[in-house]
């Protein structure tokens, strides 16, 4: 997965289709991203001890990896990732515009 968490993502199926986020965590076994404002779910909470008065919490729950792509926020486009050599590191690279990624 050459997706990592800190990385600005374009939302580019389903529901949130357009958005373009921050990713906050990343599961590689699962290959999914959490991604900042999208699918956001409401759970119910029963009333508990801890929580007497029960209620509504909202949270965000991970898309799959493959929903999102890469965005260069100088280009303004779309990317997938490559993975290029450079001083003997290997660096990210964004296909469509060469730049690279942290």
């Amino acid at each position: 997965m050459r997706i990592r968490k800190g990385d600005k993502v374009k939302v580019i199926t389903g529901a949130n289709k357009g958005v373009i986020a921050e990713v906050k965590a990343v599961f590689p076994k699962e290959n999914k991203v959490l991604v900042e404002g999208v699918n956001v779910v409401k759970k119910h909470n029963k009333p508990t001890q801890a929580n007497p008065d029960g209620g509504i919490s909202e949270f965000e729950k991970p898309i799959d990896a493959s929903n999102v792509m890469l965005y260069d926020a100088k280009a303004k486009k779309v990317s997938r990732v490559g993975i290029k050599e450079e001083k003997g590191k290997k660096v990210r690279v964004l296909v469509k515009t060469g730049a690279t990624l942290k």
